[in-house]
């Protein structure tokens, strides 16, 4: 159970206060999937806060995702964050659609010469320089994603000016992929990965390939994303042939 929210120096409302404790305990595991939520009567006796402040602040969490309602049953911890592979979308627009608020911590956005996979994936010739990126990926400032992406010189000729998006960037340079695809595996984190992401050494990870294309069937990027098993899930709808 959250501490009562009561920081002198949030001057937010106090259903507001509420739900943010509330999301970062179901972010930090202290509930599990699918684990009823404390009731609003629970909430209001051992935090002292109102009725309606206790139902405002879990109208917040179902809002963003982290709970659902069923009736005549109670409210419930949300599955983590799930990512259909059937839909081609970037980071950004898949965590807003579920309330998030994403981010991206850069580590280097440089040039450089393409390495054997990296020619191999984008369909490059022994020479070819890329535009290289390499960022953490965050949800609500909690580390999701360690990303490693390479695109072509021309479609990304000057890697240290990208901000925000790099789908929004490409679209707005009528660029954007349309086609992808992907290889999904586990592997355990390195060092290196686990310090980024803020997890054990050897943690499990999911490791996400993928090449996408361009409407003319260019390959215009290749990203290896190694993403926190404890947060991210990739979901696939599959339908029997007719």
């Amino acid at each position: 159970m959250p501490a009562a929210p009561t920081s002198p120096e949030d001057t937010s409302p106090l259903y507001l206060q509420l739900a943010r404790q509330l999301a970062a305990d179901i972010r930090a595991g202290t509930f599990r999937v699918d684990q009823a939520l404390p009731s609003e009567r629970v909430l209001c006796e051992s935090l002292g806060v109102s009725r309606i402040t206790a139902r405002k602040a879990i109208d917040v969490l179902v809002e963003q995702g982290l709970v659902v309602r069923r009736h005549g049953s109670g409210n419930f911890i949300a599955p983590r964050i799930e990512q259909p592979t059937s839909k081609l979308a970037s980071f950004s627009e898949e965590l807003r659609q579920r309330g998030y608020v994403p981010a991206s911590q850069w580590i280097t956005r440089e040039t450089g010469v393409a390495t054997v996979p990296e020619r191999e994936a984008l369909g490059l010739p022994r020479g070819a320089k890329v535009a290289r990126l390499l960022r953490l990926r965050l949800a609500d400032g909690v580390p999701m994603a360690y990303e490693h992406s390479a695109l072509p010189l021309c479609v990304l000729p000057r890697p240290q000016e990208l901000e925000g998006s790099l789908y929004l960037h490409l679209a707005r340079s009528g660029a954007a992929p349309v086609r992808a695809v992907q290889h999904l595996r586990a592997i355990n984190a390195t060092a290196d990965m686990a310090t980024h992401l803020q997890v054990p050494g050897g943690a499990a990870l999911l490791w996400v390939s993928r090449v996408a294309h361009s409407a003319d069937g260019t390959a215009i990027e290749f990203t290896q994303s190694y993403c926190r098993s404890d947060y991210y899930a990739f979901v696939a709808e599959l339908r029997s042939t007719p």
